[in-house]
This record gives C-alpha cells, sequence and structure tokens, in this order.
C-alpha cells in the first residue's frame, strides 16, 4: 500500500514539472550575433506620433522650425511631450512640417527620416541637427506572462526578449517556442510564430519589435486541460500530493 502512495506522490509531482528543453530561452548559444538592427529597424508607419526637435549653432534659427501648436500649449501643463513640437504622420503618410511643407516620411526608418529632414534643412540653416523620436510608440504583451499589458516606450530600439521581460516574463505554462507575433504593414495584418528556445531567434527579422506589436504566448497543454476544471485545480493537486506523502510517511512510520 506504501509504495502505492509513493507512486502516486511521485507521479504527481514529476507531472507539474517542465523540462529544461521547454523552459530555457535561447539553447545551444552556437550563433553568431549579426548587426541586424539597421536591415529591421522600424519603419515610420500612419498614425504614427513623432516628437521632431531641430538644432544649430545659431538657435534664432531655429525658432520657426521648433514651433509649438495650440494643442501643445494648451496641454504644456500635463502633458511634458507638449514641450517637443510633435507631429502626426497623416494617412498619405507625411507630416506638414514648418515652413517646408509636406514631408513623406512613411517607410523610412527614423534615420532615414532625420536625413531627408536634414537635407530639406540645410536651405534655411548651417549645419542643422535633427532629432526624431517616436512618440506613441508601444507594444502588447498577452497571454502567459506575469504581467500582460501595453507598454509605451522612450525608444524603438527593443527586442521580443525585452518585451516579455517587462512583463514580467513567462509563466511556467507558457509556450515557448510557439509565441506569436502580430505586426501590421501597410495596413495588413501579419502574423508570424517565433520560437525563443532556438538561438536562432537572434538574428530573426523579428527579434526586434516595431510600433504596434502585440506578443501573444499561448497556454501549454497542461495549462488548457486544467482551464476546464476550474483556477484552483492545480492548488487541490499540490494539496493532495503534500497530504498522499504525508500519509505515506505516517504509514510507514506506525508499520515500523
Amino acid at each position: 500500500m506504501k509504495r502505492f502512495l509513493f507512486l502516486i506522490a511521485v507521479l504527481a509531482i514529476f507531472a507539474s514539472c517542465a523540462s529544461r528543453k521547454e523552459i530555457v530561452y535561447l539553447q545551444n548559444s552556437n550563433v553568431i550575433p549579426e548587426n541586424i538592427y539597421a536591415k529591421y529597424a522600424p519603419k515610420i508607419q500612419q498614425e504614427d506620433l513623432l516628437t521632431i526637435l531641430v538644432s544649430a549653432e545659431d538657435l534664432k534659427a531655429t525658432l520657426p522650425f521648433n514651433q509649438q501648436n495650440q494643442y501643445q500649449i494648451q496641454t504644456a501643463a500635463t502633458n511634458d511631450l507638449a514641450f517637443k513640437p510633435t507631429y502626426l504622420v497623416d494617412h498619405n503618410g507625411e507630416i506638414d512640417f514648418p515652413v517646408i511643407g509636406k514631408l513623406k516620411f512613411e517607410g523610412l526608418s527614423r534615420l532615414e527620416a532625420t536625413e531627408l529632414l536634414k537635407s530639406k534643412l540645410s536651405q534655411y540653416i548651417v549645419n542643422p541637427g535633427v532629432n526624431i523620436t517616436f512618440a506613441n510608440f508601444k507594444v502588447t504583451v498577452l497571454g502567459e506572462v506575469n504581467r500582460p499589458n501595453t507598454y509605451t516606450l522612450p525608444q524603438e530600439r527593443v527586442t521580443i526578449l525585452e518585451a516579455i521581460g517587462m512583463a514580467g516574463d513567462m509563466t511556467i505554462k507558457g509556450v515557448r517556442e510557439n509565441v506569436l507575433l502580430i505586426r501590421e504593414k501597410n495596413g495588413v495584418k501579419e502574423m508570424h510564430r517565433l520560437n525563443l528556445l532556438t538561438d536562432s531567434l537572434i538574428n530573426s527579422p523579428y527579434y526586434y519589435l516595431a510600433q504596434n506589436d502585440v506578443i501573444y504566448v499561448e497556454p501549454n497543454n497542461s495549462q488548457v486541460r486544467n482551464s476546464r476544471f476550474g483556477q484552483d485545480t492545480n492548488v487541490w493537486i499540490s494539496i493532495s500530493s503534500l497530504l498522499i506523502t504525508i500519509t505515506a510517511l505516517i504509514v510507514t512510520n506506525i508499520k515500523n
């Protein structure tokens, strides 16, 4: 009888355990990392908000290009972005920049847009400096993570691992080899499945995230089965396993 109880306890404990191959990120680590960020840097899209600051040795020459609109002036007391000239990329992929007028930014990286604006400003300013940043760069992490949420980031250089880290990492029940990435390009939704267990991920075109990316971590089969019996099933299984183990020890001591 005690052997039977001990066997049940052992099976209950190991049934709730996951193997190393199912959990550890970037296994093997044989891949040589490439400098892929420049190649896969996020592109500017419609509805993006860009903050643009122009600088130069002659500060007076920059004033016409660092104007604030009426909305920014009115909200300056409550929003830090209000102190920075902010531009919406419209449905034509353009911004309306002071003095220069319409500029096509859609499809350009932040650095490419910076160089374009510099070339336009050089007609008015000697050696202009341009600082462009995304004001609304955000990613959403859902599913089997500890803090699912939408995260607004101060800069656009973020990897999928960093985004999952912001969400408190995956739970032990998350499927790491089949993470869903939803990305929008030119108004079309794309879906990509990523394996976070393999080191080839770091050279993937989806290792660095783009604005408005959605990451979904699906639950493993055990979690799906347990959900049929209610959220407290795992707790009761753990308690039952503990009681079985204690009972087995008591029975053994009595017989001895």
